[in-house]
């Protein structure tokens, strides 16, 4: 019965452990993801852009070949891609724009702690960052 107790009480410390530091992380976690996200429009707006330039090449090689099938499937996919291309590109600029109009605010409130803006300056370069007031 004592290693029973021993066991839940050693359960309890573990569960309640781990709560804490999912709680403590969950910031970075959040920062990481949306870093992770950025990149991963980039890359993907990128992906869109070569593959519209391909579709164009294969729609080129199609016309020159005579081959209505190559013309139509190669400048209907790149144009398609062109289309998805300048709609992430609308996207990113939103989210630039964005952000932009949060540092353009000298404090902000969130869950009910005010901000200050901060500048730093690094290698020569300025950034902004928000610390929590006193």
């Amino acid at each position: 019965m004592n290693k029973m107790i021993n066991l839940n009480t050693s359960i309890t410390k573990m569960v309640a452990l781990g709560t804490i530091a999912a709680v403590g992380f969950a910031p970075l976690a959040a920062n990481a993801q949306t870093q992770s996200q950025l990149k991963n429009r980039q890359k993907q707006k990128n992906t869109w852009r070569n593959l519209g330039l391909a579709g164009a090449a294969v729609g080129v090689y199609g016309l020159l070949k005579g081959d209505k099938v190559l013309t139509i499937a190669g400048l209907g996919g790149g144009a398609y891609s062109a289309w998805r291309y300048e709609q992430d590109r609308k996207s990113q600029s939103n989210m630039e724009r964005q952000r932009a109009q949060l540092f353009s605010r000298r404090s902000i409130v969130r869950n009910g702690h005010r901000y200050n803006r901060k500048t730093v300056w690094k290698n020569g370069k300025k950034y902004y960052q928000f610390v929590r007031a006193n």
